[in-house]
């Protein structure tokens, strides 16, 4: 699942983007106020770990901003500040959960995913006759397997829990290619290609000028 680590302390930083991708999050990690407010409010992600200071914005300002534009994505204060105060600000600007920096590991990823689960989280998507499980990595169609390369695997996944709905060329690039993505604007094409070969011509359509939908049942 999708994870943002907001976090300007780069030891920090990188060890919780280690830790967290070893306990198999797709885990994001960034520095900047304004970087990660923007990320939140146009990318998709499960949920966010959020520092207080921050450069560019701290991390309280961003949290109401991210709550004022209807966001409801779980985020975990992870901070160093320990104070009752301090807990309560967090919880009235909209955070989920409040870890101090001390915290052990396996308390902060166990924490992550009850708030995961408690935002109604399914591993398992259905949409027809395609089953997606986020867990095992797992596509079926009619029960069969299916042999997706890693890209394709979160093409689909993304269009899956869109179903019904036209997903952006921009979208579909940031959620699948990232940071990294390629300038080239067939890179996306190839892949989606490749992906209706494998699922079914009817089953993935284009819009135009738009992006993509995967027909829901």
């Amino acid at each position: 699942m999708k994870l943002l680590i907001v976090e300007d302390d780069l030891m920090m930083g990188a060890g919780l983007q280690a830790a967290l991708k070893n306990a198999g999050f797709d885990a994001h990690w960034v520095t900047d106020g304004r970087a990660a407010l923007e990320l939140l409010t146009e990318s998709f992600f499960r949920i966010a770990v959020l520092d207080i200071s921050l450069p560019g914005l701290d991390g309280l300002s961003l949290l109401k901003q991210l709550r004022a534009n209807g966001s409801s994505v779980p985020v975990l204060m992870l901070t160093a500040r320990d104070t009752t105060r301090d807990k309560v600000m967090c919880f009235e600007a909209g955070a989920d959960d409040f870890l101090v920096k001390t915290t052990d590991m396996d308390e902060l990823i166990a924490r992550l995913r009850a708030l995961v689960r408690r935002a109604g989280y399914v591993g398992r998507i259905c949409v027809g006759n395609l089953t997606l499980d986020s867990d095992t990595l797992v596509v079926t169609k009619d029960g069969k397997l299916l042999n997706l390369s890693n890209r394709e695997f979160d093409l689909l996944r993304v269009l899956m829990e869109g179903a019904g709905q036209v997903i952006s060329r921009s979208r579909l690039e940031e959620s699948v290619f990232g940071s990294s993505r390629s300038s080239d604007s067939n890179v996306l094409e190839v892949h989606i290609h490749n992906l209706r070969q494998k699922i079914g011509e009817t089953n993935l359509k284009t819009v135009r000028g738009v992006g993509y939908t995967l027909t829901k049942p």
